[in-house]
């Protein structure tokens, strides 16, 4: 494991911008965030990681880095952001990281486990069921109602018209703190920031024969806790409770009575599940406030 620094990494072409915190020597924490927002996303969950001796790298992913926003939207598929996460992993010289995912980042982390599962010791997918029990979802429940906005989004130009300045509004009714809203709707301000950004929907929607990145199997084989609030507007309780039947045998699921923006607005409780995985046992929160209740501690 390299003990230097990585403020950006390079794959091809593309440059990408890191946060590289925490103890150089202590276990490696990838965190991957979604849409809309960036590394930011973690600032208040990466203290917390600190304090339990791990080593915190954040990167603002491909269409969000300045420095990697490629304009087509077939540069966006899963082959492509699995790839970019390969790459940091060999620029930090790290076998294997645990991997922490929201959103769009939840989905990274459940390709890679499928994928590339050699390269991590676990992972935490914070909102963001399992693809297959997403799909499965949208014929037993609302879930296709709550993912219509997706249809939208494939239209060229004008999602952009019309986020581009209502965005944080949105935001803010959608649940989130309304100073982070305005952060993520400034930062994707920038020179083809929100096309880059949208452009994660319209290219996962491609088709991508690429043999080497088909999943291995029809179970996730690396340890798993998935974190789901269950006001959450955009991902529904069908496919939270679906996702069981995609993970292996190591898998915890776990219910916060939050919405969609988990590292936002429940910091604290992300990072007590992140590092609980970590631990030898890998008790929840949940587990480990029970044991105390009854002296077991």
């Amino acid at each position: 494991m390299s003990s230097a620094r990585l403020e950006t990494f390079r794959r091809g072409d593309l440059v990408f911008d890191v946060a590289d915190t925490g103890p150089v020597d202590g276990p490696v924490i990838v965190l991957l965030h979604g849409f809309p927002g960036s590394r930011r996303t973690w600032d208040a969950v990466t203290p917390l990681l600190e304090e339990g001796g791990a080593r915190v790298v954040a990167f603002d992913q491909r269409g969000y880095s300045p420095g990697a926003r490629p304009r087509r939207r077939r540069d966006y598929r899963a082959f492509d952001v699995v790839g970019d996460v390969l790459a940091l992993l060999d620029a930090l010289d790290v076998e294997r990281v645990h991997l922490v995912g929201h959103d769009w980042g939840g989905f990274v982390a459940w390709r890679m486990a499928a994928v590339a599962s050699e390269r991590l010791t676990g992972m935490t997918v914070l909102s963001t069921p399992h693809p297959k029990a997403l799909v499965r979802s949208l014929r037993s429940s609302a879930q296709a109602l709550r993912s219509l906005y997706i249809g939208f989004f494939q239209l060229p130009a004008i999602p952009e018209a019309v986020l581009r300045g209502r965005l944080a509004r949105l935001l803010v009714a959608m649940g989130l703190p309304a100073p982070i809203a305005a952060e993520y709707q400034r930062f994707l301000a920038g020179p083809g920031a929100l096309r880059s950004a949208l452009h994660w929907y319209r290219g996962m929607a491609l088709p991508d024969r690429r043999a080497r990145h088909r999943p291995a199997g029809p179970r996730t084989r690396v340890p798993t806790t998935y974190v789901w609030g269950n006001d959450d507007q955009a991902l529904g309780r069908r496919a939270a409770e679906l996702t069981g039947r995609y993970a292996g045998p190591r898998y915890r699921f776990v219910e916060l009575d939050e919405n969609h923006w988990l590292p936002e607005r429940a910091p604290s409780r992300v990072a007590a599940e992140v590092l609980a995985d970590l631990a030898p046992g890998g008790a929840s929160t949940d587990e480990r406030l029970s044991k105390e209740e009854h002296g077991d501690a």
